[in-house]
C-alpha cells in the first residue's frame, strides 16, 4: 500500500474547454485532498478513439443558447479509429475555431485557447487543462504513454494501435485473437494478423480500472455516475470509491475562467 493516499480520477480528452462532469473530478478531488492529505493523480485515458468525446457544447454569452464544436480531423480513418493521442489536428482549425470563442467564453478564456500549440487532439485538450489551471499541483498519467503501457499488466481483452492505411488505429482484439475496427451496427473491418507488443495494448472499458491500477496503485478513486454502473469494484477492492461532487449542465463545457 502506498505510503500516503493517491487520489485519482480517470477521463479520456473530452472537449478543448473541459466538460463540466471532468471540472466536478478536479473539484472533488482537490476537497479530498484537503481532508486526508496525499497526491492527486489524473489518468488521460488518450488511448480513446471516439471522436464525440471531444464535442464541446457551449453557451452563447448574451442569448444563453447552446452550440456544439469539435475538432476537425486529416481524413476519416483518423476521424474515426485512430487514438485521440493520434488525431492530428488540422493547421487551420484553431484560428477558425478561435474566431467563433468571443461569442461563448470569456476574453482570459479564449486567450487561454489561442496560445496552446499542440499537433494532436488529445495534446490540445491537456494544453488547454493546463492553461487553465486545473492541472496545478497534479500528476498526469496518460494511458497511450508507452512507459505507461508497459508497466501495466496484461490483459487479453484490449485495443491494439496497429498500422491502417498509412495512419495508426485502435483495432479490437477478438476473442479469436483476430484484430477488427468497428464500423458501426454489427459491420467491422478485419485486419491482418501481426504480433504486437505491449506498448501497442491499451484496455477496454472492462479491463480499464484493472490496467490502470497495476500501474497507479491508487487508493482512492473518483468516479462519475456513468462509471459506478460499470466499474467492477471488485477488480480493486484496496481502492475507496467516491462519486464526484454533482454539477449541473455535467455534459456542457466548463467555461468559468477566470
Amino acid at each position: 500500500m502506498p505510503a500516503s493516499p493517491i487520489i485519482c480520477f480517470g477521463q479520456q480528452p473530452c472537449g478543448f474547454f473541459p466538460r463540466r462532469f471532468l471540472y466536478a473530478k478536479f473539484v472533488t478531488a482537490r476537497r479530498l485532498q484537503a481532508e486526508i492529505g496525499g497526491e492527486i493523480v489524473f489518468f488521460y485515458h488518450d488511448s480513446d478513439h471516439d471522436p464525440r468525446e471531444t464535442q464541446t457544447t457551449l453557451r452563447h454569452r448574451k442569448t444563453d443558447a447552446p452550440t456544439t464544436l469539435n475538432f476537425t480531423f486529416a481524413n476519416k480513418v483518423q476521424r474515426k479509429w485512430s487514438p485521440l493521442a493520434a488525431k492530428r489536428i488540422p493547421a487551420d482549425w484553431p484560428a477558425h475555431t478561435a474566431r467563433q470563442l468571443g461569442a461563448y467564453v470569456s476574453p482570459a478564456a479564449a486567450t487561454v485557447f489561442k496560445g496552446v500549440q499542440a499537433a494532436t487532439v488529445a495534446d490540445f485538450c491537456l494544453e488547454m487543462y493546463r492553461g487553465l489551471g486545473l492541472l496545478d499541483g497534479i500528476r498526469v498519467v496518460r494511458s497511450a504513454d508507452p512507459a505507461v503501457r508497459r508497466a501495466a499488466c496484461d490483459i487479453t481483452d484490449c485495443f491494439v494501435d496497429v498500422p491502417y492505411e498509412g495512419e495508426t488505429v485502435r483495432a479490437r482484439r477478438m476473442p479469436d485473437g483476430s484484430l477488427c475496427l468497428h464500423e458501426g451496427g454489427d459491420s467491422y473491418v478485419q485486419l491482418p494478423s501481426s504480433a504486437f507488443t505491449k506498448e501497442q495494448v491499451s484496455p477496454t472499458r472492462d479491463t480499464r480500472l484493472r490496467w490502470m491500477q497495476s500501474v497507479l496503485h491508487c487508493t482512492h478513486y473518483i468516479a462519475g455516475a456513468g462509471e459506478q454502473a460499470y466499474l467492477n469494484q471488485a477488480d480493486a477492492p484496496e481502492i475507496s470509491f467516491l462519486t464526484r461532487d454533482p454539477i449541473d449542465r455535467f455534459d456542457e463545457a466548463w467555461t468559468d475562467y477566470p
